[in-house]
């Protein structure tokens, strides 16, 4: 079950923020509610590193130590002399060591604002390497020592990648010197020369290996009698290219490019359908050290380097190694509440930390996620390696255990839920992720946006992991195509099915919900910070044709063919309503339940209704409340039943999320017909308010207020801010300490903006009794 999945812990964390900036200047003030403003000293809490540990083979006992990937540059090289060969005789034509033709010096023209990282859309990425992406020429400029004769001299270039490159597999290319340059393969032409130095543009196929690259240039005579080899210093790092048409990842919409592989922040969505909530996510693929950790990701996978030059594959490696669940990856999945010994997952708000942490401990895998910290820390690592990506969150999302593509309900003689048959559950929110794709492995069709999930809820071919599934395919129900698709299918459309136990100890089906999952399916708007709603990407309108076919074209491939065999008259409805924004942290909850008696006779019925607290993962935590309401309906009549659930009752219960599933279930009297309905709701929690002082300018020194009213008539313990900026400040913590209830606290944090340009501080709270509240606030840095 998705609240029992705790199974890989790392050692104790002495501390969480590895690499810390210098403490930030911090004005802490806590106004308790009828006070004045109080200021009182602020401190910061910082943490030392974790001493790196091993990285434990997943198919061995013993640990192993694997290198971080870094962009460290070479000693100088000289230049390597073949042995002198045997004098000539006969009178043959010496050639003396003074003409022999060697390269002194090679510069990859890789600086941030040079016509390489510019062209190639890199240049967004830290530091001053050659980032290149696949199909798409580049330059670089040898210098020798003397002139380049075409009539004398031979040139090559030669680039590895792995432990063991080997032509046979494209990760040693031979790259030979033309006079024209083609397309779709390696090859290198002389573009400018100026006396020793030559400039050399370079073709790369639109299917090359992805990784990091070692450069050696290779020259000879033509004779090839004299051949010297040079060793650049530095490495190349080749990337997927959504500019190149031949690349399978092309994105043929410059807007969606620049949302999906250069946007470096996004928003993911939470909560219930009714109550969607939002939260600001650094995704920091540019940030520095996240291009290293991803490779360093790649690496770690120990997928060969011969397979990371086709999407699919690399995709289907990085949902497996987001989660540390049986590879000893990036996460390690915790829903039990207690986060002691790292980080609660709803306190992140940035995947930089995360996957900074995870390369400097050498793979030791970091505590805590929950979905959409592993989606967002995916779409990071996609959008890195050049895959078009991003956080999807799916409202009323089922988990399928039994692959029934059914989301099964079972109940006793009396309607009483079986608790050890109902495996299956429905999350309020799920989060995962889509990713831009052709898909030459499947039918035509099926390209485009594809679904994949690295929270660990079900093996995949016996890893955790989850898709790419052709989004295509799961909204026709075509759940045959790879990868994963059924279970996908199963988490946006499954209908929820009621089986009744009878006497003998047998089931019979006695009501199809059509309309239980599935439901607004959210990502981030390209081009500002709205809610996009994709839901009809996945699954076609509710109850029309096309969807009923989908589903049952689907069910087919099931383990229960025969679900719909039998279908059930209606004619009592009965459905929850959710006032305005909902409840509120901290006050009675209250909704409403609307039953309608569709018919031309009276109906009377019993609904029984039932309150539990939910992890947003659809594990029940226990029943705090039962009612039961009996119900008299003339033809045709509607009837409202105002439903309470007191603050009392809820307040010492709550688990993440604050979330509920109010449970309804009934008979009609006269027809036999058989009520259901299972809703989920949360508590709105306050948002962080934070207010920017002064001028943003880059090298300034500017503030930022940060408040936050406690909403509960009851003292929050250890409070704790966390607080992040890419391009304003270093992620790190800011202690508040015991807030009571209904007080005011108000943070002021200075800083000194390092980048121009739109900018996002982003605050989160961590705090045992509440979660999901944060704020952001967004700064247009200037120039200075």
């Amino acid at each position: 079950m998705p609240g029992e999945r705790l199974t890989v812990r790392t050692a104790s964390e002495i501390g969480r923020f590895p690499g810390a900036a210098p403490p930030t200047r911090v004005e802490l003030t806590i106004q308790n509610e009828g006070e004045k403003k109080q200021e009182e000293g602020g401190c910061l809490w910082w943490l030392r590193k974790m001493c790196p540990c091993c990285c434990k083979h997943p198919n061995a006992t013993s640990y192993d130590i694997t290198d971080k990937v870094e962009f460290t540059k070479l000693p100088t090289p000289a230049a390597v002399v073949d042995p002198p060969k045997p004098k000539p005789e006969n009178g043959e034509a010496k050639e003396t060591d003074e003409g022999k033709l060697s390269v002194c010096s090679v510069d990859l023209l890789s600086s941030k604002a040079g016509q390489n990282r510019q062209e190639h859309h890199t240049d967004l990425y830290h530091g001053d390497e050659l980032i290149l992406r696949r199909g798409q020429t580049f330059q670089i400029e040898l210098e020798l020592n003397r002139p380049f004769s075409t009539d004398t001299d031979k040139l090559y270039l030669e680039l590895k990648t792995g432990s063991l490159p080997l032509v046979s597999k494209g990760t040693h290319v031979i790259i030979p010197l033309v006079e024209h340059l083609e397309d779709e393969r390696w090859e290198a032409k002389i573009v400018e020369q100026n006396g020793n130095k030559i400039k050399l543009s370079i073709n790369s196929p639109a299917n090359a290996v992805i990784g990091l690259y070692r450069l050696t240039v290779t020259t000879s005579s033509l004779k090839g009698d004299a051949t010297t080899t040079y060793t650049s210093s530095k490495n190349i790092v080749m990337l997927f290219n959504p500019w190149c048409e031949e690349d399978t990842v092309f994105l043929d919409n410059e807007g969606e490019r620049k949302e999906y592989v250069l946007n470096d922040t996004g928003r993911i969505y939470y909560g219930t359908e009714k109550q969607i909530g939002a939260r600001t996510w650094n995704f920091g693929q540019f940030h520095e050290g996240i291009l290293e950790a991803c490779l360093f990701i790649m690496e770690k996978s120990e997928m060969p380097p011969s397979g990371r030059g086709d999407p699919v594959n690399v995709v289907r490696v990085i949902s497996a190694m987001i989660n540390a669940q049986d590879d000893y990856g990036v996460l390690v999945g915790n829903w039990s509440g207690d986060y002691s010994d790292g980080v609660s997952p709803t306190a992140w708000s940035s995947s930089v930390e995360i996957l900074r942490k995870y390369h400097s401990t050498n793979g030791t895998p970091v505590s805590y996620g929950q979905c959409w910290v592993f989606s967002g820390v995916t779409t990071t690592v996609l959008r890195c390696l050049g895959i078009p990506a991003r956080s999807v969150t799916n409202f009323q999302s089922a988990h399928d255990t039994d692959v029934s593509l059914t989301t099964d309900v079972y109940l006793d003689e009396n309607l009483e839920p079986i608790d050890y048959l109902n495996r299956d559950s429905v999350w309020n929110f799920h989060v995962w992720n889509d990713c831009w794709m052709a898909r030459p492995d499947l039918p035509p069709g099926n390209g485009g946006w594809q679904a994949v999930d690295a929270t660990p809820q079900e093996t995949s071919q016996g890893t955790f992991r989850c898709g790419p599934a052709s989004v295509n395919a799961i909204r026709s129900g075509h759940v045959y195509l790879k990868h994963d698709t059924p279970f996908v299918f199963a988490e946006v459309n499954s209908d929820k099915i009621y089986w009744q136990r009878n006497l003998d100890g047998t089931f019979k089906q006695i009501y199809s919900e059509k309309k239980a999952v599935g439901h607004c399916i959210s990502t981030k708007a390209v081009g500002s910070d709205k809610r996009a709603d994709i839901t009809s990407l996945y699954k076609h309108e509710e109850d029309s044709e096309e969807e009923r076919i989908a589903v049952e074209t689907a069910s087919r491939y099931g383990s229960k063919p025969d679900v719909y065999s039998t279908p059930v008259a209606e004619d009592v409805s009965v459905e929850v309503k959710v006032d305005g924004e909902g409840p509120r942290m901290g006050a009675d909850a209250q909704l409403k339940i609307l039953v309608k008696n569709l018919s031309s006779q009276p109906r009377r019925a019993t609904i029984h209704s039932q309150v539990a607290v939910m992890y947003y993962t659809g594990v029940l935590k226990g029943t705090i409340k039962k009612d039961e309401m009996p119900v008299e309906l003339s033809p045709n009549e509607e009837k409202t039943i105002d439903w309470v659930l007191p603050y009392q009752q809820y307040q010492s219960q709550l688990v993440d999320q604050a979330a509920f599933m109010l449970t309804l279930c009934g008979r009609v009297t006269e027809t036999k017909q058989v009520l259901a309905n299972q809703t989920t709701f949360r508590l709105r929690t306050p948002d962080i308010t934070i207010k920017p002082i002064g001028d943003a300018v880059v090298g300034k020194e500017m503030a930022a207020k940060i408040t936050f009213t406690n909403p509960l008539p009851s003292t929050l313990k250890g409070v704790v801010f966390r607080v992040e900026g890419l391009g304003l400040q270093k992620g790190h913590e800011v202690v508040v300490g015991d807030v009571g209830a209904h007080s005011t606290v108000t943070v002021t944090e200075h800083f000194i903006p390092s980048q121009p340009g739109p900018r996002k501080l982003v605050v989160s709270l961590d705090c045992e009794q509440l979660s999901q509240v944060h704020g952001v606030a967004d700064i247009v840095v200037l120039e200075q």
